[in-house]
């Protein structure tokens, strides 16, 4: 019997089973990083990052005041005919007319207070 063309088509194969994936080890973690154990080690750092921001932030200003100028700031008072003609208090010296005077007042009561014990 002669065999019969299928067109240039073959049948198609069954599909070769490709063994299971292997399972895939990961290396542990690394182990957290340890600063020394003292107390020291980690206030020194922290003082040393504030002292290299601070000169940092001071090498920046004045990059900026060689580009731009030196800053110029006025302070300018305005006094009021009331406050001028009121007598200040004798009793404390830092109570004044100005308006840092209540905040002054206030500092020094709490500090009289914590050291008072």
């Amino acid at each position: 019997m002669p065999r019969r063309s299928s067109g240039g088509l073959s049948a198609p194969r069954p599909a070769a089973r490709s063994p299971p994936p292997k399972p895939v080890h990961h290396a542990p973690p690394p182990a957290p990083a340890q600063s020394g154990g003292s107390m020291l080690g980690g206030i020194g750092s922290t003082i040393a990052q504030g002292m290299a921001f601070g000169t940092g932030s001071a090498v920046a200003h004045r990059a900026v005041d060689a580009v731009v100028g030196p800053r110029t700031i006025q302070h300018e008072t305005v006094v009021s005919e009331a406050a001028a003609s009121a007598p200040a208090s004798g009793t404390n010296s830092f109570a004044s007319a100005d308006a840092c005077g209540i905040h002054s007042k206030a500092f020094q009561d709490v500090r009289d207070f914590f050291f008072s014990f």
